[in-house]
């Protein structure tokens, strides 16, 4: 009965915290939002929503270090489609797949309808989100993660070597990034009061502003992220929310919540819309590479020695649903926009798994089938971001003009 007790006012107390947790992770997300629009500046824009990626899935990648970890010591019997309790392997695949899948099913949509909302009156209700030339980096680079995420779940385990590829493939995504110009200082004016503060510092301060909001905002999700997580877990668990659900959905939703306020605010100025869509695809290449490659390597260290994480059937399924839905993502902006017709079925199919679970083979038999009608679209027009990317790559330089 004590026991009981202590458990549910630990519950109570942790519920109690999202009073502070809540405007602190607020504040965070502003910060680095800030400090992302300031870096366009001073180094690439997709450089810097690279860092500003690392820094807003800090978090989630808090979250899946700890159940890899303690996945290293499931036993046999955890290896099987209906583990029993206490088990965590098939746990670190339902907070990777969620967490991708909760960025392109939720995020994505969200962004092009608070775009078409505030930009009602400026621009044609519903036109497309336009990406400009340099975010075909972004949208092509997802594909080599995708495609070697084909032969990972055609065997049916990741390993180290798995962890290695994948952090060789983001080394070149950065390496890219790396190489391309900052943004012509003649836009600082339309950037915030709080970036273009930053900007105006003399010399060498301006660096040190730019990066003190990125440390701080940093600092402000490191320390606030458990205690934030632990609150609104308490919130659900009240609910009868199951363990799965929590980690698949629950967890990743919130441990994104800095990404998603950062989207919301830059897709509500309705310029910076692509940036904000651009945001969501660089996490999502840091999910499919980094946050995957993690996987392995915190799993063998818990084992003792290289263990490759085995999946099962149910794990496999995950795995290829999301792996259609961002095939499908990829394959929505090679043309270097995002309609709403895009954003709407996106959504669509995203609430439709998370209310109905079971449907998990139907819906990934839709991805796939969109998928097929829009490589055939390519008989009548070819996508864009291919060559703009190649023209990129080839002469080390930015393209002037808008993809498309």
């Amino acid at each position: 009965m004590k026991a009981k007790l202590l458990l549910i006012v630990s519950g109570t107390s942790a519920a109690w915290s999202a009073l502070w947790t809540f405007p602190s992770m607020l504040a965070s997300a502003f910060l680095v939002a800030w400090a992302a629009e300031a870096a366009q500046f001073l180094i690439s824009q997709g450089l810097a929503l690279a860092i500003l990626a690392w820094v807003q899935t800090l978090p989630e990648f808090a979250v899946e270090a700890v159940i890899a970890w303690e996945a290293g010591g499931d036993g046999p019997q955890c290896f099987v489609s209906s583990p029993p309790a206490g088990c965590h392997s098939h746990l670190a695949i339902a907070n990777f797949t969620g967490a991708i899948r909760l960025l392109v099913g939720l995020a994505w949509p969200m962004i092009f309808f608070v775009a078409a909302y505030f930009g009602r009156k400026s621009r044609p209700f519903l036109a497309p989100i336009q990406l400009e030339d340099e975010h075909s980096v972004e949208v092509l680079t997802t594909v080599p993660p995708l495609l070697y995420f084909v032969w990972i779940w055609h065997k049916g385990s990741i390993d180290i070597v798995d962890a290695i590829v994948l952090i060789a493939m983001y080394g070149v995504y950065l390496s890219i990034l790396w190489r391309m110009p900052p943004r012509q200082q003649e836009d600082v004016s339309d950037a915030p009061r709080v970036a273009r503060w930053a900007l105006a510092r003399p010399g060498g301060q301006r660096v040190l502003a730019v990066g003190g909001l990125f440390a701080l905002g940093g600092a402000l999700i490191y320390f606030t992220a458990h205690p934030f997580l632990n609150s609104m877990l308490a919130i659900a668990g009240t609910f009868g929310v199951s363990q799965f659900v929590l980690v698949q959905w629950v967890a990743p939703f919130l441990s994104e919540f800095p990404e998603k306020v950062s989207a919301f605010q830059w897709a509500s100025r309705v310029r910076t819309a692509p940036m904000a869509l651009v945001n969501m695809v660089s996490s999502n290449i840091n999910q499919w590479t980094v946050l995957a490659a993690m996987i392995p390597i915190v799993y063998s260290l818990s084992k003792g020695g290289p263990a490759a994480l085995p999946f099962d059937g149910a794990q496999r399924e995950e795995i290829l649903l999301t792996m259609a839905q961002s095939a499908v993502a990829v394959l929505v902006l090679l043309d270097m926009r995002f309609h709403w017709w895009d954003a709407t079925l996106l959504f669509v199919l995203w609430l439709t798994q998370f209310l109905a679970a079971d449907w998990r083979d139907e819906i990934t038999w839709v991805y796939l089938a969109w998928a097929v009608l829009l490589m055939l679209g390519w008989i009548w027009r070819r996508p864009t971001a291919p060559g703009i990317f190649w023209r990129i790559v080839r002469r080390r330089e930015l393209p002037t003009g808008a993809g498309g």
